[in-house]
Parts: structure tokens; sequence; C-alpha cells
């Protein structure tokens, strides 16, 4: 069975190896039509390297993508977050990595960015936890919305049954206490849980009389004398 980092190099060496079969191919239709090969070397050397120096660009995202396939920060399948973008990785290029969004467009990076900057891998461990912040009122039942709150995460399908469920008091805010409820899912299943939890969460909340208060500004007028 292939796996992702599998992928990422056969495109990887698909990509070079036909780069150096185009330019063998061009030295044999040289050397056939009488050519002199040793000539056309030193021409190719000559532009290279003039190519080079136009191309240092190019040539540090070809490096980049070998630094990529060496370390394996992800492979290919990854979902990851970059300066550039977030998405699943489609393919490791020569020169570039592609990734596909969440709403299906296609984000190029090259390989010298992604090679040599931060990014994250949100799906490498194969779960991930989900943490999803709510704030109620102050006079609301602080006991009871912790135990609602836990009681929805431990339902949802989507949540890892094996692992802990936590609802902590997370701040104490101006308007509100910030409760953070907090589970496990698997990579495929995180935003689903996370979507329908957080529905569940503002229909048990108004089911329950569990206020979830809104930031407001209160406008004094007073009258000139």
């Amino acid at each position: 069975e292939r796996t992702g980092a599998d992928v990422g190099v056969i495109q990887f060496m698909d990509s070079l190896i036909k780069l150096i079969l185009y330019f063998l191919l061009v030295l044999f239709l040289a050397d056939g039509i009488g050519v002199d090969t040793t000539s056309v070397m030193a021409l190719v050397g000559s532009a290279g390297l003039t190519i080079g120096l136009a191309f240092q660009g190019s040539l540090s995202n070809f490096a980049g993508g070998v630094l990529i396939l060496l370390i394996k920060p992800f492979k290919v399948g990854d979902y990851i977050s970059t300066s550039s973008g977030e998405g699943t990785v489609e393919s490791i290029g020569l020169v570039y990595t592609t990734l596909l969004t969440t709403d299906n467009r296609v984000i190029t990076i090259p390989n010298s960015s992604v090679s040599s900057a931060p990014l994250t891998n949100l799906t490498r461990t194969g779960k991930r936890r989900l943490i999803i912040n709510v704030g109620i009122g102050y006079s609301s039942d602080l006991l009871k919305a912790k135990n609602v709150l836990k009681k929805i995460f431990e339902e949802n399908p989507g949540i890892m049954k094996d692992q802990p469920v936590q609802v902590v008091v997370d701040a104490l805010g101006d308007s509100s206490v910030v409760l953070s409820a907090r589970g496990w899912t698997t990579c495929e299943d995180y935003w689903t849980a996370k979507w329908s939890i957080t529905e569940a969460i503002k229909l048990t909340f108004d089911k329950e009389g569990i206020e979830i208060p809104y930031q407001y500004m209160n406008v004094m007028m007073t009258k000139e004398p």
C-alpha cells in the first residue's frame, strides 16, 4: 500500500526523471543529425550557468522540494497550515507544493517557502483535539452548564470514546464566564464534530435556560438644560 510519503517521492522523481529524459533526448537528436555532442554539452553548460543565475529562485525551490522529501515535515494527503494558506497536500513538485482547501481552492506554494517557514501539520498524529469555548452569563448555573457541555461532547458520534472529555472554567470575562470544552476526534471527523457540537450547544443551552451573553452597549442620553 502506498503512503502519502511514497506518493510525494513518486511525484517529485517523476518530474525530475522527465526533465532528465528530455535533456538526453535533445542530446541523442543532436548526435543523430551530426552535431558534435561535446560542443552541445559545452553550450548547455554555459547556458545552464546563465539560466541558473537567472532562475536562482527556482533552484532554491528545487532544493526546498528535496529537503521536504528528506525531512518529511508532511506528506501527500496531510492537512497543513502555512502562512500562505491551509489545505490538504495534493502534490510535491519540483518547484511547487500544491494544497487543496476545504472549499476546493488550489493553493500553489514555492517549495523554498514551505521548507524554510514554520508550518503546522494538523493530521500527522491521526487525531485532533476539538476545543470549543462558550461564554455563559454570571447568573447562569455554572455546574449545570458544565454538565450539559460534557454530555453534548460525550454523546456526539465524532468524539472518541476512549479519550477523556474535559470541561473547565477558562476565564472570567467582563460579561461572561468562559467555559472550555475539550475532546478528541479523528482527523476525518473533526469538522463534522465541530459543527454539530456547536449547533447542539446553542440549541441545548436555549432549552435548559442557560444564557449565552452577547456584547452590548448602554448609551445614556441626557437632556441639556
